[in-house]
């Protein structure tokens, strides 16, 4: 009887200590299992950040080459137009710099005198004439480069205005060629006489008394 109290005070006790251990056991396997959770969900994280990276990449160098390649497509236009011209002498490059995170071209003129390569910047090389052409060829690239504007008009106005006579002719040649090559119809106004005597027809536009008279001086058809 003198140890029933404490048997009683045991058992309670016991049964209390059992209560804190199924609790604290459930409360461990929850906790686990959150763990366990949280690992599969962090690894699903870090899988998908390692395919988010790999596609950043990949997009990275897909730009890249894009642009490389519409780089060097640029390059060969406006040197051909060079060429053809003023002559082989002459090359157009265009330098691609990350400025800022942002890519950022320069363009520059290669002319070769006496076997020796000299770099400008277009404004610098030759003459006006120059950065004439090179606006020329680099607005037929562009469009040329525009999915949305594969088949409309060359709109230009008063190409090479700075191209001195001797090579006017060349130009003209020019702009017949690339109307083939591309079969873009050019739409063109000009001052320059020897350039509308190259087109297949021509509109003569006059101010007279304050109204402009439109006359066809020439129709191929």
């Amino acid at each position: 009887m003198v140890y029933d109290k404490d048997i009683e005070m045991l058992e309670t006790k016991y049964q209390e200590l059992l209560l804190d251990y199924t609790v604290k056991k459930g409360l461990k396997e929850q906790l686990e299992y959150e763990k366990q959770e949280f690992q599969k969900e962090y690894t699903n994280v870090k899988e998908k950040e390692e395919i988010l990276q790999q596609a950043r990449i990949l997009l990275q160098k897909t730009a890249e080459f894009s642009r490389e390649q519409v780089k060097q497509q640029i390059e060969l236009l406006v040197t051909n137009c060079l060429q053809y011209i003023f002559g082989s002498n002459i090359e157009f490059k265009i330098s691609i710099e990350e400025v800022r995170n942002r890519p950022e071209a320069e363009f520059y003129v290669i002319s070769t005198y006496n076997g020796k390569k000299v770099i400008t910047k277009p404004q610098d090389a030759r003459g006006g004439g120059v950065v004439d052409v090179i606006s020329l060829a680099l607005r037929i690239a562009v469009l040329e480069n525009i999915l949305y504007y594969k088949k409309g008009p060359i709109i230009l106005d008063e190409p090479a205005k700075h191209v001195s006579g001797e090579f006017i002719q060349n130009v003209a040649m020019f702009l017949k060629y690339i109307s083939e090559v591309f079969d873009r119809q050019i739409i063109m106004v000009t001052h320059n006489t020897f350039l509308s005597e190259m087109a297949d027809t021509a509109y003569k536009v006059e101010l007279k008394e304050g109204k402009s008279i439109v006359t066809r001086i020439r129709n191929s058809e």
